[in-house]
């Protein structure tokens, strides 16, 4: 009985010196580090560890080139584990393509094989929770894509950066000593937002007005269905209880019609915003039917503020870039040299001389 109570005691030690080795925390040589970038609406975050080249020959020899045993783990053919320490990490917020093949939300452990000094392949591992490369599976990859190594200036320790960030894709790049391995990441944006849209918009989110003006105005400036733009801005303007005709969702709304083909629609919708338009807001819509090559209503909503406020340089000038742009020269110098003469701020200004040199008068 003795015995079996002292065996209890030092099973029981043993197991409190374990726990409490398992929980201390000293620093690392390669310490981690993470780096994010969004694009659209998704995150992409790479977490990993740095090692330095510290004097050492990195390519083919402390990473070396192929798929090796490393003599430790599983593995008897692994890739490089991109890194040091634990397992290289890359989180995807949503579905995305990596160098053009698809990839689901989530997380992953990044690998790397080395081909040869100018050849590499991207894996995307399912197992996040191996340590380096030792234990890699095949079984387990989500992901494999060739791409190139370049040369670059030196890098001491290992860093991954996000180089070139565009609306819809980035690409991300490992640099170290003297290589760099890019690898390109597209996001579906447009389908990404609508689909959250539609989802917010059938939640308290739908019961604001000025929601369904942003959801319709970004369907219409991002290429989106322009039928289900039309919807959502009716929506906010109209035959709801928390419908709001507002200026800017008669804007969107006319723009939408503008850009369906619907010109009288387009119109006639501006002529609703611009009879509850402040002076500014009238002044936005002029410049709407400049560039939508309608001078005439242009000429006809901009000459609301100048009779109502005909001393102001800034409607001045607007009107004499309205008459410039139907190509009433004459006139349109009268309003620039009068916009001149009333004190206009130094933008306005600037704008109104650099049109009067446009039309040879200046």
């Amino acid at each position: 009985m003795r015995r079996t109570i002292t065996s209890f005691v030092m099973c029981f030690l043993l197991s409190i010196s374990f726990t409490a080795t398992a929980q201390l925390n000293t620093p690392q040589r390669s310490q981690m580090a993470s780096i994010m970038q969004r694009v659209g609406t998704t995150d992409i975050t790479i977490t990993y560890s740095r090692p330095s080249v510290n004097n050492r020959e990195v390519w083919g020899k402390l990473v070396p080139f192929g798929m090796n045993n490393f003599g430790f783990g599983t593995s008897k053919a692994a890739p490089w584990r991109a890194g040091a320490n634990e397992n290289t990490l890359v989180t995807f917020t949503h579905n995305v393509n990596v160098e053009g093949k698809p990839v689901e939300a989530g997380t992953y452990g990044l690998h790397i094989n080395v081909k040869d000094e100018n050849n590499a392949t991207i894996i995307l591992s399912k197992d996040t929770e191996a340590w380096g490369s030792y234990f890699y599976d095949p079984e387990n990859d989500a992901l494999r894509a060739d791409v190139k190594l370049i040369d670059i200036d030196h890098t001491e320790l290992l860093t991954f950066s996000f180089d070139e960030v565009k609306s819809t894709s980035t690409t991300a790049a490992l640099k170290w000593e003297k290589k760099a391995i890019p690898f390109t990441i597209e996001v579906d944006v447009l389908n990404i937002v609508t689909e959250d849209l539609r989802a917010k918009l059938t939640g308290q989110n739908a019961f604001i007005s000025q929601h369904w003006e942003q959801a319709a105005n970004y369907l219409l400036n991002n290429g989106g269905d322009l039928d289900e733009a039309l919807s959502w801005i009716n929506k906010g303007l109209e035959g709801q209880f928390f419908s709001q005709k507002t200026f800017n969702g008669l804007v969107i709304k006319a723009n939408i019609l503008n850009k369906k083909g619907d010109k009288d629609g387009f119109v006639s919708t501006m002529d609703e915003a611009v009879a509850m338009a402040n002076a500014n807001q009238i002044n936005r819509a002029g410049y709407a039917m400049i560039n939508a090559e309608n001078f005439e209503k242009a000429i006809e909503y901009l000459n609301i503020n100048t009779k109502n406020d005909p001393e102001n340089a800034n409607w001045q000038n607007s009107l004499g870039a309205a008459y410039k742009a139907k190509g009433d020269n004459k006139i349109a110098i009268k309003h620039f040299k009068k916009s001149l003469k009333l004190n206009p701020t130094a933008r306005v200004k600037a704008n109104t001389e650099k049109n009067l040199k446009d039309l040879g008068a200046l």
